[in-house]
């Protein structure tokens, strides 16, 4: 189990450092602003950019690869399950009540001098 919980791991790793050089490398919409501006392209300005290329869509997959593997880990480091949850613990103990007239009765025992 052990083994599998590394190999996860790496799984992981690899793939959050895969996003972030995968968004660093991409091209931001906000770069062309000033092309649009003064060279009259075609394209808006902040409208679609037409399909996703292959660093969007490979962005995408690790993406998905690292969100299952941080499900798969959730999953694999979890305790075992109990069924009744939170719940499972230790029952409190109610504290015993004392009869309607008792509080007003003179306690037991001797009185401690002032």
């Amino acid at each position: 189990m052990e083994i599998l919980k590394t190999l996860v791991w790496i799984i992981n790793i690899i793939s959050a450092v895969t996003i972030i050089v995968l968004v660093l490398m991409q091209h931001g919409k906000g770069a062309d602003m000033g092309a649009a501006f003064g060279a009259g392209s075609s394209g808006s300005l902040f409208g679609a950019s037409g399909s996703a290329n292959f660093l969007s869509r490979t962005t995408a997959v690790a993406a998905i690869v690292f969100f299952s593997t941080c499900l798969a880990l959730v999953k694999l480091s979890a305790g075992p399950s109990s069924e009744l949850g939170v719940m499972g613990g230790q029952v409190e103990k109610v504290a015993p009540q004392l009869p309607g007239g008792a509080a007003n009765q003179k306690p037991a025992g001797s009185k401690i001098p002032e």
